[in-house]
């Protein structure tokens, strides 16, 4: 019984089930930008915000744009892009297209692309949806870097 323990699939060297910690992992399609251990974990979903702690139900969800923190209080936060999360076994697995650390996030710039995306005419469906999609990240974004002060 213990041999077959250890070759479960669920088993693995990084998962914390037993420690009541999580192991966060972020991935993009360029690199694995964290990969590290916390007690709490707020993700941006598509219709909300979700909180973790150990012990969570197994699930998947959908990613909308905004703050991923790690940690209670001043933790890690990230700028997250949309994507997936998973949950299963104290580790939560998030696939997205981008992830920028808080502190990388300019507010002066993310400001002037606001600026120029609600002053910039869209001629047709596809360029609204592109400019809505834009302004909806770079506001994301913006709230991202405001509550990193």
């Amino acid at each position: 019984m213990a041999a077959h323990a250890e070759t479960s699939s669920h088993s693995t060297p990084h998962a914390t089930g037993i420690s009541g910690e999580l192991r966060v992992v972020v991935v993009t399609p360029e690199q694995t930008v964290l990969d590290a251990t916390s007690d709490f974990v707020a993700l941006p979903l598509f219709d909300g915000e979700l909180g973790v702690a150990p012990g969570h139900a197994p699930m998947i969800g959908r990613l909308g744009y905004g703050e991923l923190r790690i940690g209670h209080g001043e933790g890690q936060r990230y700028y997250i892009d949309g994507g997936f999360v998973q949950v299963v076994d104290n580790v939560v697995s998030v696939l997205t297209n981008r992830a920028i650390a808080a502190p990388k996030l300019d507010e002066t710039k993310i400001g002037e692309t606001i600026s120029y995306l609600l002053t910039t005419p869209a001629a047709g469906d596809d360029e609204l949806n592109r400019r809505d999609r834009a302004l909806a990240q770079s506001r994301a974004q913006l709230r991202v870097a405001q509550h990193a002060k």
